[in-house]
């Protein structure tokens, strides 16, 4: 399940499409998924969303965080930015800025 969800992270997705995709009840998900990685299908799908968009502002710096936030699968820019906080413990435009500082001063 984390491989198809992995590979599907920019797709929208509900707990009750999650679970469907697994063939299973969303309770049933619930408590599998935590048993193996200890957080919840969707705290699990917000923190790959916010790796997701780690990259592309490293791979792609010139692109916008609305760009970005439709890449990574969240619904808007301010969704990106109040996850990508919480995840991170930094906002995407500071994250954005240290890489660019790193890789310009040869840090990264």
């Amino acid at each position: 399940m984390i491989d198809w969800m992995r590979a599907h992270a920019a797709e929208p997705h509900t707990l009750a499409s999650l679970a469907a995709q697994a063939a299973m009840s969303p309770r049933t998900l619930q408590r599998q998924f935590a048993d193996a990685t200890g957080m919840s299908p969707v705290a699990w799908l917000i923190r790959e969303r916010v790796n997701v968009a780690k990259d592309i502002l490293e791979a792609h710096p010139a692109l916008s965080l609305a760009q970005v936030a439709a890449r990574a699968g969240f619904g808007s820019e301010e969704s990106l930015r109040r996850h990508f906080r919480r995840v991170a413990a930094t906002s995407p435009a500071a994250y954005r800025r240290e890489m660019d500082h790193g890789v310009r001063s040869g840090n990264a």
